[in-house]
C-alpha cells in the first residue's frame, strides 16, 4: 500500500511529494525546505525525481542529493535556462542562484523508467516549462504531473519558453489518454483525479 505525504515550502508554496513504498523512499520535487523537513521526518530518500527544473521546484535538490546520496531524474541535464532564476530575479529587483545540481538520469526521449522498484510511465507535457514531465505509477493509480495540471487550474504558460496551446493540446491528447480515476498530484495546492479536471476544470473545457 503506498503512503504518501506532502511538504509545501518555498516563496510559491511548492508541494514536495514523499511517496513511501515497502523498500523505497521517492521525493518527487525539492522546494525550498525540503532537505530540513526530511531530516525532521528521519526519512531517507532513495531517488528524487524532477517535474522540471524551474527554481521553486529545485531550490533544494542540490542539498537532497548530496544528504541521501540518491540519484536525480529529469527530462534534461541541470539548465540555468530553465530555472527562470534571472527572470524572476530581474522581476523582482534581487539576484538569486539555485544551487547547482547534477542530473544522474537524463529522461529527454524516454517513455519509461525503471526506479524505486517501480516502472514509471513519462509524460512529457511543454508549455508550462519546456522540460515538464508527469511521472505515472500506472498499477497504483497516482500521477506526479508538476505544474502541467492542478485541481482547477493549468501550469502558467507565459514564462519564457512557454506556450498555452502546447500545453492544453499536451493535456487533452496525453493525460485525458489515462483512467478518469489516476489520483494527480501536483506541484501546487490539493490533489484531484483527472475525472474531476476532465469535467470541470475551466480551462480545459
Amino acid at each position: 500500500m503506498l503512503q504518501l505525504e506532502t511538504y509545501t515550502g518555498g516563496i510559491v508554496e511548492t508541494n514536495g511529494h514523499l511517496l513511501r513504498l515497502p523498500r523505497f523512499n521517492l521525493l518527487v520535487d525539492a522546494p525550498q525546505g525540503v532537505a530540513r523537513w526530511l531530516e525532521s521526518q528521519n526519512v531517507k530518500v532513495d531517488a528524487l525525481f524532477l517535474t522540471h527544473q524551474h527554481f521553486d521546484h529545485v531550490m533544494d535538490a542540490a542539498a537532497v542529493k548530496e544528504g541521501h546520496q540518491c540519484p536525480v531524474y529529469a527530462w534534461t541535464e541541470f539548465d540555468r535556462n530553465l530555472t527562470l532564476e534571472r527572470f524572476f530575479g530581474a522581476m523582482a529587483g534581487s539576484a538569486f542562484s539555485v544551487p547547482e545540481f547534477t542530473v544522474d538520469h537524463v529522461l529527454k526521449d524516454m517513455t519509461e523508467v525503471e526506479a524505486v522498484g517501480q516502472t514509471w510511465k513519462l509524460q512529457h507535457i511543454p508549455g508550462h516549462s519546456p522540460d515538464s514531465l508527469c511521472f505515472w505509477l500506472e498499477e497504483a493509480g497516482v500521477l506526479f504531473s508538476g505544474d502541467v495540471i492542478f485541481s482547477g487550474s493549468l501550469g502558467r504558460s507565459d514564462f519564457p519558453g512557454g506556450s498555452h496551446q502546447q500545453l492544453v493540446t499536451g493535456i487533452r491528447e496525453k493525460l485525458w489518454a489515462l483512467p478518469a480515476e489516476t489520483q494527480v498530484f501536483s506541484g501546487h495546492g490539493p490533489d484531484t483525479t483527472l475525472g474531476e479536471e476532465r469535467e470541470t476544470n475551466p480551462f480545459l473545457q
